[in-house]
Parts: C-alpha cells; structure tokens; sequence
C-alpha cells in the first residue's frame, strides 16, 4: 500500500487493469493520429472585480492575452499528457487561420508548439486579423462574459477535405468543434466515405446552433454540454445521455459535464453509466474556468489511445474530471499532467 500511494497519478491510471469492450480495444490498437476540427481564437481575458454595468468605467485588475479556440485547448492538453508516455500520438489541428505570415498566425502556431502540426490548416491569404474572443472574468463571482469576433470566412466542405488528405492517415481519430453543423456533417460523412479507419468526437456545446442534433447518428464519442442539454429539454445528465444513446447507432462512449454537480458517462453498447463529483485540488480554488470542458475532453480523448493502459468507465471519468478540476485551479493549461503527478 505504501508503494502505492507513492506513485503518481498518471502512473496509476497507466498501470491498472482495465476494463473495456470488444470494440473500443479494436479502435485503440488503430489510433496512430488525432485531429481537432474547429476555431482557433486569440482571447484577450479582463479580470475585473464584478461585472460592469452599462456605461459604467471600470478598472480591470489585470489582462491576458493567450490563444484560444475549443479543439486547440485540447490539442495543448493532450500535447501535454502525451510527453509522458513512450509512444506518443501525432496531433493536427485544422482551422482557418490567417495569413500564414501574418503576426497572429505566428502567436497561434507558437502557442502550439512543438508537436501540434499546423501544416493541415487553412489559412486564408490577405486576411490578418485571427477569430477574437474579449472575455470579461468576474472575480466576485467566477462568471465569465465573452464577446467574439471572425472576419475570416468559415471552412467548407471541400477545403476539409482536402486537408483530410494531406493527413491521409489511416487510424486518425477526428475531433470536431460543433461550430457549423451543416458543414460538420458534410465532413464527417465524408470521412465516413473515404476513411474507413477514422473514428469520430463531436462536441455539442451551444443550444441555439441548429443541426448539432444530426451529428450524433454519426459519432463515436459525443460530448455535451450542460447549456446544450438544458435547452434541448433535459432536466439532468441522466436523461440526456440515456435519450441521446437511441440516436447515436455508433457511440462507443456518451459523455455530459453538469458544472459544479460533476461529470457523468454512458456506454451505449454495454448500458454502463456512471458519474463523478466535481473534484479540485485539496486546499484550491476556481482560477480559471476558461477551457475547463476542453480540458475535461481532452481527458476523456487521451483514455482511448493506451490499449493496455485504460481503465473502467468510472475511472476514465474521474480522470478527465480530476484533470479539468486541476485546470480550473490555475491559469490556462500548462503544465497539468505534471500538478496531476504531483498532488495525491
């Protein structure tokens, strides 16, 4: 036992037995290569001591400039948790992006570095400006208002696939932002089409945006939002994730995070659920909520690419939640897997 407590996180979540079906082990022996599809932002982040009320001057208590973007902050996750392993897996990100010698195009790529290849993005000539994101942090109550901002014309379906080409990977795992649905589903079943190999996450994050529903049928991995499942008409994650299991043919895995109440998973194929508390740091407190649920995906995402080393639904789930409860405690995302080490 004493042995035991000694060892890291990280080490024990590697080393246990695990448990998983049939299928997920044949998808994780063939996953050599992850993609995140979505936005990639540069946010400017206000602290202020409460929220402004309108036409009221208000003096920040500090201000932060830092990349953004959904599939990036997991991108900058994963790069993060595969150092630690033997037999890392190649990360891409594909985003449309600025000039490509444009100074917020080097910010991006920089923040980025060394392992997330940008080389499959498409970035669009004449354009400087990147997608901007002005959050306003309330430091009195942990709210967070945020304000965007994209010039850039959004992705077709065509340039997807091209770039979807030039990974031209057989065993890519493909993670895509829910931004636009139509779109999304254009590329997914073009995948479905041309690689039969790749396997597909889809995030479901804002009500209002129609068609994120079809997305389901087509996924492996789904993971929803508390403001997703609110406004569709679930009154708690249970029901979300159980309703949603009957229009998901494919899912391997159902996942919903419900704020401070946790985080909760479903494996439609074997009817296992399960959920977690929301964990932090013994002595912390919440920092930085900004990409919390990107961190928690990127969690769950890192779990299916260790064949031998994935454990039990459960601690799959309290893994990513502790992971993203150690995000919320800090500034951005550096560092994470090393605090996940170090703390017991």
């Amino acid at each position: 036992m004493g042995a035991c407590r000694q060892m890291d996180v990280l080490s024990m979540f590697c080393m246990s037995n695990f448990s998983i079906n049939n299928a997920s082990a044949r998808i994780i022996a063939r996953m050599r290569h992850f993609v995140g599809v979505g936005a990639c932002y540069l946010d400017t982040i206000l602290c202020v001591p409460r929220y402004p009320s309108e036409d009221e001057k208000l003096r920040a208590s500090s201000i932060t400039t830092r990349r953004g973007g959904n599939c990036a902050n997991t991108l900058e996750v994963l790069q993060d948790l595969f150092g630690h392993v033997n037999d890392p897996i190649a990360l891409s990100l594909i985003a449309v992006l600025p000039d490509r010698q444009s100074s917020a195009t080097t910010k991006i790529v920089d923040s980025l570095k060394p392992t997330v290849s940008v080389e499959a993005c498409i970035f669009r000539e004449n354009y400087q400006e990147p997608p901007s994101s002005y959050i306003i942090k309330n430091d009195a109550t942990g709210s967070r208002t945020i304000v965007n901002h994209n010039d850039l014309p959004e992705m077709t379906c065509d340039e997807f696939s091209k770039a979807a080409d030039v990974i031209n990977t057989e065993g890519t795992w493909y993670h895509f932002e829910g931004r636009i649905p139509d779109v999304t589903l254009q590329c997914i079943q073009y995948l479905r089409k041309s690689y039969a190999g790749a396997h597909i996450s889809v995030e479901l994050e804002k009500p209002g945006r129609q068609g994120l529903q079809e997305l389901v049928s087509e996924a492996n991995v789904v993971f929803y939002s508390k403001s997703w499942a609110i406004g569709n008409g679930y009154h708690n994650a249970e029901d979300c994730l159980r309703a949603q299991a009957k229009l998901a043919p494919n899912a391997l895995l159902l996942c919903c995070t419900w704020g401070e109440q946790g985080s909760y998973a479903l494996e439609p194929r074997t009817d296992t659920y399960c959920s977690v508390a929301a964990n932090m740091p013994k002595d912390s407190r919440v920092i930085d909520t900004i990409g919390a649920g990107d961190t928690f995906i990127a969690g769950i995402l890192y779990t299916f690419f260790h064949e031998h080393k994935t454990q039990a639904l459960s601690q799959k789930l309290a893994f990513a939640n502790r992971l993203a409860g150690f995000k919320v405690a800090q500034e951005g995302f550096s560092g994470l897997s090393g605090r996940m080490q170090l703390q017991p």
